[in-house]
């Protein structure tokens, strides 16, 4: 199996996994902001794996833009879009994919 296809299935985990838990807490509660960040920090363990994900989270950003603008990435928003719509468990193995496919376009 290709490192390109190991991202790519990364990505479709990082999608499903996390989406079959968000899918059924807004059909419990509706699209309620205030009640998703409150029971994302409701005790220190919670906090700390909230404020962990929002600093990975950070960093996807910042690894995109740099080592995108170094390889000349051409679709360096879906990466980012990925992380702010679904997280980093999407984003990052998303720009990792499309950083392979570059990679192995060169070598050929």
């Amino acid at each position: 199996m290709r490192l390109r296809h190991v991202y790519l299935l990364l990505c479709v985990v990082g999608f499903v996994l996390p989406y079959c838990v968000l899918v059924p807490w807004v059909l419990d509660n509706g699209l309620n902001l205030s009640l998703f960040v409150h029971e994302l920090f409701v005790n220190r363990i919670s906090t700390f794996f909230g404020i962990d994900v929002i600093l990975s989270a950070i960093t996807v950003f910042v690894f995109v833009r740099v080592e995108g603008a170094r390889f000349g990435a051409r679709a360096r928003w879906s990466p980012i879009m990925a992380t702010l719509f679904v997280g980093v468990s999407l984003g990052l193995p998303l720009f990792l994919y499309l950083r392979q496919l570059d990679l192995d376009r060169t070598r050929l």
